[in-house]
């Protein structure tokens, strides 16, 4: 459906404006200088097909007036919408006059997304057209949280990444370490202990043997006393047996000399031991973080892989709007024209109408492109330009078509 005609009476600074399109024109270009109306004119065809809020249009009624009425009509619907002090009435009736007992559900079945401007949308910064695409697509999640996890996800990785960088130069100054180094350190006292009761031990022995043998010297010497030596040298040779072999104090001296230097070793076993496990525990962490943001990546690939966009190669990413996987802005200012009038053609299946303001900043090719498109698609394009000698234009002067 196009509109085939609009009667536009007291709508905010318009007075009194009937435009009947070229049936066979694709094309309605409203002209007039600033603060005559012509805007009005424009909203006042989305005003008529989805109401006036108290917020976008706190004055839906021109000054001195009581009351504001828009009578839309296309090929198969009249759409009338009237505006009072208390508040806007809709009328809906079809061809034949039947009138819809839900005018306004019938009317957003229709009516796509006529607030999408395809010129205005070239014009705004890579963040403003980022949100309005977001506002026209229906995402499986929402961009702005995902991009704070992600962001949180970045901030605690790279902070878990700079320790791990600390504990690795921690680690590369203890350098290589003796193999066979005690796992805890040389108790000295333990080893002087060990070491006294080897000397008392050796003391022993030694007495036990110089007793053994003088008895035996002595049964030589004193065969009279045979039997008493015998039975000491009995008691002295059991004595003996008792008795372990004679220690090497040597080791136990060698391991005491060398204690302190152990020591030292083992402990900075353990310190490189507790600086390892960290760094191994750390870098985890940072694998888990690195998961944790191709999840989010991953995400974010599902959501924009399953989403409807409303025309093919469109993306975005925290930046801003992207098309065929570079930035928007970066296309030309034909390309960006015929993108945002794919975009405004795909938002308005139905009603075949599409506003654009500002477009006394079209120059001839681009205008000519845009009525291009608009005669390929079979659509109608309702043109806002500045100025009050515009060929075949609707020129507005104080609310009323001149």
């Amino acid at each position: 459906m196009k509109v085939i005609s609009l009667t536009t009476t007291n709508y905010k600074r318009a007075k009194h404006v009937e435009i009947k399109p070229d049936p066979d024109g694709n094309l309605v270009i409203v002209a007039g200088k600033n603060g005559q109306g012509k805007s009005s004119v424009l909203d006042s065809i989305a005003a008529a097909l989805g109401g006036a809020n108290s917020k976008t249009t706190p004055k839906p009624i021109r000054d001195g007036e009581d009351r504001a009425e828009i009578v839309l009509e296309t090929e198969e619907l009249t759409v009338t919408r009237v505006f009072t002090p208390s508040g806007s009435r809709l009328t809906l009736t079809s061809k034949d006059g039947a009138k819809y007992p839900k005018a306004q559900a019938k009317l957003d079945e229709l009516v796509g997304n006529l607030s999408m401007d395809p010129l205005a949308f070239t014009f705004l910064d890579d963040k403003k057209q980022l949100a309005q695409l977001l506002d026209l697509v229906d995402l499986p999640f929402d961009p702005d949280t995902l991009e704070a996890e992600r962001k949180q996800v970045f901030d605690d990785r790279t902070a878990v990444n700079r320790r791990v960088k600390e504990f690795e130069s921690a680690l590369a100054q203890f350098g290589e370490l003796p193999e066979g180094l005690p796992t805890t350190e040389v108790s000295v006292s333990e080893l002087l202990g060990e070491y006294r009761a080897g000397v008392d031990n050796n003391e022993s022995y030694s007495r036990a043997h110089t007793a053994a043998e003088n008895a035996w010297n002595r049964i030589t010497q004193l065969r009279a006393e045979l039997e008493k030596a015998e039975k000491t040298a009995r008691e002295a040779q059991e004595l003996l047996d008792l008795h372990s072999k004679p220690i090497d104090l040597t080791q136990i001296q060698s391991k005491i000399d060398g204690a302190e230097e152990t020591n030292r070793l083992v402990r900075k076993a353990q310190e490189r031991g507790a600086l390892a496990f960290q760094y191994e525990a750390a870098k985890g962490q940072a694998n888990q973080l690195t998961a944790e943001l191709d999840q989010i990546a991953k995400t974010k690939a599902d959501g924009l892989a399953s989403a409807q966009f409303p025309v093919e190669g469109l993306g975005f990413t925290e930046d801003g709007v992207t098309y065929q996987g570079v930035p928007f802005k970066q296309a030309s200012s034909a390309e960006q024209i015929r993108v945002s009038m794919a975009m405004a053609i795909a938002l308005n299946p139905k009603l075949k109408v599409i506003r654009i303001q500002d477009g006394s900043l079209l120059d001839t090719d681009s205008l000519a492109l845009i009525e291009e498109t608009a005669q390929e698609h079979g659509y109608q394009i309702w043109l806002e330009v500045v100025g009050d000698d515009i060929e075949d234009a609707y020129t507005i002067i104080d609310g009323e078509v001149a």
